[in-house]
């Protein structure tokens, strides 16, 4: 989270988190899916920033919470957070003593590990069970080659991941049957079974397994064609007009001379740049909100300054210019910027969001 004091958070630029529409989107999933939830809050919940967001979702009574790292699961303990938290990537036995001392599950696939895990005593633990996405997880038709291991010290659940659950190609399809023979083939079915992330929740009601755990729609992301929900904005990006440039036919602007002015124009200099994680590549083409006017940047994004083309719009320093999210009724989508930003994929852009943006927490947005 930011250091900055709150008198200073809005001078420059911030993003405006709406915690309401955070909630929404997951009690929608929710309803949808008709079990509990496991949100998706690490990578500081998207970039978002885990513990609020996770004390946000709490109205949810949620299952628990997923993330990436035992650290990850620390903060939110640090914070106060006593729900369940499963640790979602494959840990190496150097960090055991640390995940029990945190009281997270972690999920395991390769037997050496999950020998290490039973080894050093009571703890639940997850079997992750790779059905095609070749990242982590014993291959689901090797599983039953566990038997003896597990029959020590059974998994209390078992789990899987779709590589393209926004497609209607047939692979979360083959997945899941791939997932049900895995389980066939285990000497005791595990208590708990989950497979759905967002995209797959969005497509499918009631959800046959234990809980589901979404993540990029709870932060305001559609799931594309096929989805049968689609979430509120969540996210807001705004930036401050610091200075006005009125330039003559065939003046050129920011590095590289690739904007040139044709005839009399207007650019309003914004206090946002790459270091920010406002895209260089979204230069010349980033769509922008002034006034709830749309408009376009003007010239390569630099450093810590972006310049728009405000000369059809009044326009004054100190004007609040949004990148991403909502302004009056024009909206701009994390989906249409990551488009922009050379089919940048939209979770980028979001963890991409720099901690020298401000976070402001709010009920509403509007």
């Amino acid at each position: 989270m930011t250091t900055e004091s709150t008198a200073t958070q809005t001078t420059r630029a911030w993003v405006d988190i709406d915690l309401g529409a955070l909630v929404r989107n997951g009690a929608a999933l929710q309803r949808h899916a008709g079990v509990p939830l496991v949100p998706m809050i690490k990578a500081d919940a998207y970039g978002l920033g885990a513990v609020a967001c996770a004390r946000a979702l709490l109205a949810l009574q949620p299952h628990g919470f997923g993330v990436a790292t035992v650290a990850e699961a620390l903060e939110l303990r640090e914070a106060g957070i006593r729900q369940r938290i499963y640790v979602f990537s494959p840990l190496l036995p150097l960090d055991f003593a640390a995940a029990r001392q945190a009281g997270v599950v972690p999920t395991l696939g390769d037997p050496a590990a999950i020998a290490a895990w039973v080894a050093g005593g009571a703890g639940a633990w997850h079997l992750a069970i790779d059905t095609g996405m070749h990242r982590a997880g014993i291959r689901w038709d090797a599983v039953g080659a566990l038997a003896d291991l597990v029959r020590e010290s059974p998994p209390e659940g078992a789990f899987t991941h779709f590589h393209s659950a926004e497609r209607n190609d047939g692979s979360w399809e083959l997945q899941e049957r791939r997932f049900r023979d895995a389980l066939a083939a285990l000497p005791e079915r595990p208590v708990l079974l989950h497979a759905q992330n967002s995209a797959g929740i969005v497509r499918r009601s009631p959800s046959p397994w234990s809980f589901v755990r979404p993540g990029v729609f709870l932060y305001g992301v559609d799931s594309g064609d096929g989805a049968q929900l689609h979430p509120e904005p969540v996210v807001h990006v705004r930036a401050r007009v610091l200075e006005l440039h009125d330039l003559q036919d065939g003046d050129t602007v920011s590095y590289g001379a690739s904007w040139r002015a044709v005839g009399a124009r207007r650019v309003a200099t914004l206090g946002i740049g790459y270091a920010d994680g406002y895209r260089r590549s979204l230069g010349n083409k980033g769509p922008a909100l002034l006034n709830g006017e749309r408009t376009t940047v003007s010239g390569v994004v630099t450093m810590d300054m972006t310049m728009i083309d405000v000369t059809d719009i009044p326009c004054a320093a100190g004007d609040v210019v949004t990148l991403i999210g909502r302004d009056g009724d024009a909206l701009i989508t994390v989906e249409e910027v990551a488009m922009y930003a050379d089919f940048m994929s939209p979770y980028e852009v979001l963890t991409g969001l720099r901690q020298r943006l401000p976070r402001r927490y709010h009920e509403r947005v509007v």
